[in-house]
């Protein structure tokens, strides 16, 4: 295994243009994934350093606004090109939090990409003008930022939602207080310290790794304005809840049971192997965007198990820092446990076909980190646990349909609706399947790759708004109506 050099000392949060590790959150033990080992010691946030980051977002925001928008979209720039001298650090800090391998670890890149795309948003039209009824009225639509708001990220993707939220929020005019989880917070506190690089005000991104006490005073703060909440459906209502306090607006992105559906003109080997990446493979299938039920036609069932089987079987598993992995271990002992149980209660219930995997991966240097199988359930039952209820592991269903109706059924027939996956070569039924199919993103012969051109979010108990796009800038602005009497 590659060995995990960290600062001995505790590491804090990132308040203004100071490290902050005096904290009234407590003391976390950093566990790396892949040794089960500890590795470093986090300085959780509380309430106080909260209100102090509350404080220095404020400051920070009168002062970015103060700029002209076209200093501020150079500053956005200078931020990317910074970021993008350090892509190799940042990615490996990704591997450092919570052992993504290596060849998995684009979300620095994917950072880049973001900051790029909304810098240019800084100075460009955020609002209209209309005529009104009846009079000769200046009327003027504006779009203008919140001010100070919250971004709350998983342990899976703190860089992601960086890119996706902190990004469109900057280029709007917010100041961000960004809470990291306690288990994945060093890739972006060094995001936080490359903002100062960058020369933004100290203040204008302030990191905070915070445990549950720590993002509810944050949610309940009230010089917080508005927050992104990205995670489970279970903290998200605790979220909503915490935020009725002082009426905060939220926008939620949640969890997934995604389909994807393999039809019989599929090139199944691509199909395979973008299936086996998109399942599985892919972040150990922690991950929202999991394509967890997989929907074969029966014509082809047989086929493609045998080739997804053969992708999985040839999964390199192993140290995280290795550029030939592309399967690393889940994040706590914890979390496999649930997912072993998860395993044995679908064999008990016989929700499927146990056709490989189940089992813990124990063998030489992976015995002491959280290694699990790759694991394929065959013929499983769409109305069972294991296939309505969010596994955040490498544990999938295959499920077979007859026709395209049943597909369209089966796809729908979940509490969730965050992505839907299609292989076809015929572009009509592609797009007629597409339309029928309640998720926030299809994706069509791909697996999914987010992009700042593209909307992003859920139907259902997926969650509410997007990022990405236009409609991701606009989760970041509120809207004001100025009307001017022209006598």
């Amino acid at each position: 295994m590659t060995s995990v050099v960290l600062p001995g000392d505790p590491i804090g949060s990132l308040i203004g243009d100071r490290r902050v590790t005096a904290s009234s959150g407590g003391l976390h033990a950093h566990v790396y994934p892949a040794t089960g080992l500890p590795n470093a010691t986090v300085a959780l946030a509380g309430a106080a350093e909260v209100d102090a980051a509350v404080s220095a977002a404020w400051e920070a925001h009168r002062e970015w606004v103060a700029h002209p928008a076209d200093r501020r979209r150079d500053m956005l720039v200078g931020l990317a090109d910074v970021v993008h001298e350090h892509l190799d650090e940042l990615a490996g800090l990704n591997v450092h939090d919570y052992a993504v391998p290596i060849s998995n670890a684009g979300t620095a890149l994917l950072l880049e990409r973001f900051l790029r795309h909304f810098a240019g948003y800084a100075d460009k039209p955020h609002g209209t003008s209309s005529p009104v009824s009846g009079s000769f009225d200046v009327n003027i639509i504006e779009r203008e930022p919140y001010g100070v708001v919250g971004v709350i990220a998983p342990w899976n993707g703190a860089l992601a939602v960086a890119a996706s939220c902190v990004a469109p929020a900057l280029a709007a005019g917010n100041a961000v207080v960004f809470k990291p989880s306690e288990l994945a917070p060093l890739a972006a506190l060094r995001f936080g310290e490359l903002c100062l690089v960058a020369g933004l005000p100290p203040g204008l991104v302030n990191i905070l790794p915070a445990a549950s006490d720590g993002g509810d005073a944050l949610v309940r703060h009230p010089g917080i304005r508005k927050i992104h909440f990205t995670g489970g459906g279970t903290t998200a209502r605790a979220v909503l809840r915490a935020a009725t306090d002082n009426l905060t607006p939220v926008v939620t992105e949640l969890g997934g049971k995604s389909a994807n559906i393999i039809f019989p003109d599929a090139d199944l080997g691509r199909a395979a192997a973008l299936a086996a990446h998109q399942g599985p493979l892919m972040q150990s299938g922690q991950s929202c965007a999991c394509a967890s039920r997989i929907l074969v036609h029966e014509s082809v069932y047989d086929a493609f198990t045998e080739q997804f089987l053969a992708v999985i079987g040839a999964a390199r598993v192993g140290d995280p820092f290795d550029p030939e992995v592309n399967f690393g271990p889940v994040i706590s002992a914890g979390s496999l446990d649930r997912l072993l149980n998860v395993v044995h209660r679908a064999v008990e219930e016989r929700a499927g076909e146990l056709l490989v995997g189940g089992e813990r991966l124990v063998d030489g240097a992976l015995a002491g980190g959280f290694y699990m199988q790759p694991t394929v359930f065959g013929g499983v039952d769409n109305r069972s646990r294991l296939a309505q209820v969010e596994t955040f592991g490498p544990v999938v269903s295959l499920i077979r349909f007859v026709d395209d109706d049943e597909a369209v059924r089966l796809a729908n027939d979940t509490p969730y609706g965050l992505n839907a996956f299609v292989h076809t070569a015929d572009l009509t039924r592609a797009h007629t399947v597409s339309r029928q199919l309640e998720a926030g993103s299809v994706w069509v012969n791909q697996f999914s790759q987010i992009s700042p051109q593209g909307p992003y979010g859920g139907y259902k108990q997926s969650g509410s708004g997007r990022t990405g796009g236009l409609d991701g800038l606009h989760e970041f602005q509120q809207i004001k109506n100025i009307r001017i009497g022209m006598g």
